[in-house]
């Protein structure tokens, strides 16, 4: 027997006994999917929404920038033409 089998051999024993309820496992399973999706995000390094939206803004800000920047430097060659 492997241990899955054993694993489902010994959570079926505690429901057919009473002690373990259907809703005990479903709370069980949600917290240890809670737990590896975690885990997962924080390998990944993921960012918060509100940093994301910050970096955004400050992004734009500065191909606004950039942009009155190149503008400025095209009409400085067209000047001296």
């Amino acid at each position: 027997m492997n241990n899955s089998e054993k694993f489902l051999k010994t959570i079926s024993e505690l429901i057919e006994n009473g002690v373990l309820t259907s809703k005990d496992i479903k709370e069980e399973l949600s917290n240890d999917l809670k737990f590896k999706k975690d885990k997962i995000f924080n390998k990944l390094n993921l960012v918060s929404r509100e940093e994301f939206e910050v970096l955004k803004k400050i992004i734009q800000k500065q191909d606004l920038k950039i942009k009155k920047l190149e503008k400025k430097q095209r009409f400085k060659k067209v000047k001296k033409s």
